[in-house]
């Protein structure tokens, strides 16, 4: 499977990290930056990532902040995009499990990276579980629709 990644400075250590995961769980991926720790804007670097997996570039997308609140946010405005924010394991699985999340999201600051590692080998692990959550997304592609036409 191929990745995307990207963090701020805040997120930088701990991408690191999760980078060496990818690799022991055979993914490609491409990194989006930042590689240094100095203070960089999270949306920058958030809209790489995200618009990477709303394209089709890549399948899915880690995107690391402070505390993934940002990185959340910008990551939802894209088309396409189901970001979650997990910086715990059931959220981690709920988020594969029943919203076929194609990015995730983790805080930096709030986690560390033992946490961090379990929560994307968990998140790579989980499949969609469709049924009725099939239908749910559906939906959420349709709000995305209607949005884009201004029609509500």
């Amino acid at each position: 499977m191929n990745i995307a990644i990207g963090s701020d400075h805040a997120g930088l250590e701990m991408k690191k990290e999760v980078i060496l995961i990818l690799k022991d769980l055979g993914h490609d991926y491409t990194d989006y930056g930042t590689d240094t720790p100095d203070s960089v804007d999270y949306p920058d670097f958030g809209e790489k990532v995200s618009f990477a997996v709303s394209t089709g570039k890549v399948e899915r997308g880690i995107l690391i902040c402070g505390t993934g609140i940002g990185m959340s946010i910008v990551a939802n405005k894209f088309p396409n995009v189901r970001a979650a924010l997990c910086n715990e394991l059931f959220s981690a699985k709920m988020s594969r499990l029943h919203n076929d999340a194609n990015v995730l999201v983790m805080g930096g600051r709030i986690i560390g990276k033992d946490l961090a590692k379990e929560i994307v080998k968990t998140w790579f692990a989980t499949s969609f579980e469709g049924g009725r959550h099939g239908n749910r997304l559906k939906k959420i592609c349709l709000i995305e629709d209607k949005t884009k036409t201004g029609v509500v």
